[in-house]
């Protein structure tokens, strides 16, 4: 089939020699034009009389001297610090070492608010490193933290698959689990303790066999706090009959008013760290923060620091720009 239009004829696609004869033509046409005009219409800025600088007199944020080097095998951790760029993240991660230095020669808090994926996964060895070297001085959960951190103790392992246990209406039915944290609830409940101290105090008296992986664990045998901060119907234990609000409730306002005592002492350099959670630690920080300015704390100089892989409104909000706007250091670290 042929169509033709104007001077092009098509053949099945093919340009035919008409076709090529009107490209030409056209293209003669145009240079026509554009011999006509020779320059756009429009006014363009005319930089012939900026005044230009010399490098020399011009403050540069990078030198050479801020460039990383290269690894050398065999070197240390501290080496390895050291070579890291003086730029952005690089520095950032320096100017929080020397917080938490600077924190604890002074007598500081340095407090770890930590999401459960710490736990889940395999960093409590760090933490508990942290805890027994007096580097971290109060440390914050969730619910779901605490729920990794007994089953780690007990049990050794973590971490379901939920879409598995969701199709079969399983998820979340381990009843060992349930049976503990909510027995623990009570007892805290019934011995006016936190809910973190709670657990931490069952699972070193109990002797539980894997209590060298646990935080609440070592945080209990080392007279640190842990506190556990719990939002009902988020975790898998509240599904239990077992679970009593009452008692979940009690332990875990108790520890709120733990983690905020534990907060004054970050007054004058301490440091306020939150570790990979987006929304509960974040929300407690802010409510902790607020109670203590009412009530006369000066928490102008602290430095809050949020870790994670994606920096979330609420935690880069509440640790950083809030504590900046309080008089104290905001760094986020991704």
């Amino acid at each position: 089939m042929t169509r033709k239009f104007g001077l092009q004829t098509f053949s099945n696609g093919i340009c035919t020699v008409d076709n090529l004869y009107y490209r030409a033509h056209e293209y003669n046409i145009f240079n026509a034009i554009s011999d006509q005009q020779m320059g756009s219409k429009y006014r363009e800025i005319d930089p012939s009389f900026l005044r230009t600088t010399s490098i020399g007199d011009r403050r540069s944020k990078v030198s050479v001297s801020h460039f990383a080097r290269p690894h050398v095998i065999g070197s240390g951790l501290g080496q390895f610090l050291d070579s890291l760029p003086d730029v952005l993240a690089g520095r950032n991660v320096r100017t929080v070492i020397e917080r938490i230095v600077d924190a604890r020669r002074k007598g500081k808090a340095v407090i770890f608010a930590m999401g459960a994926h710490v736990i889940k996964c395999g960093l409590s060895p760090i933490v508990i490193d942290l805890i027994r070297k007096s580097v971290v001085t109060t440390i914050a959960m969730n619910g779901a933290g605490a729920i990794h951190d007994v089953e780690i103790a007990q049990f050794g392992k973590t971490s379901e698959e939920v879409v598995d246990g969701l199709r079969t209406g399983t998820f979340g039915m381990a009843r060992e689990t349930a049976l503990f944290l909510n027995a623990g609830a009570s007892r805290a409940q019934q011995d006016k303790l936190g809910l973190g101290e709670a657990l931490g105090r069952s699972l070193v008296e109990l002797g539980s066999p894997h209590a060298d992986a646990s935080v609440l664990a070592a945080a209990y045998a080392n007279d640190v706090p842990v506190t556990v901060h719990v939002s009902i119907g988020s975790d898998i234990v509240h599904m239990h009959s077992s679970a009593d609000g009452s008692a979940i409730g009690d332990s875990s306002m108790r520890d709120f008013r733990i983690l905020t005592q534990a907060m004054t002492d970050l007054a004058g350099g301490g440091v306020l760290m939150n570790v990979g959670s987006a929304v509960v630690l974040p929300e407690v920080i802010l409510k902790a923060l607020t109670m203590l300015i009412n009530l006369g704390y000066d928490m102008t100089h602290l430095t809050g620091v949020n870790l994670d892989f994606v920096q979330h409104y609420r935690s880069n909000m509440q640790v950083v720009d809030r504590v900046r706007s309080i008089g104290g250091e905001g760094i986020a670290l991704t």
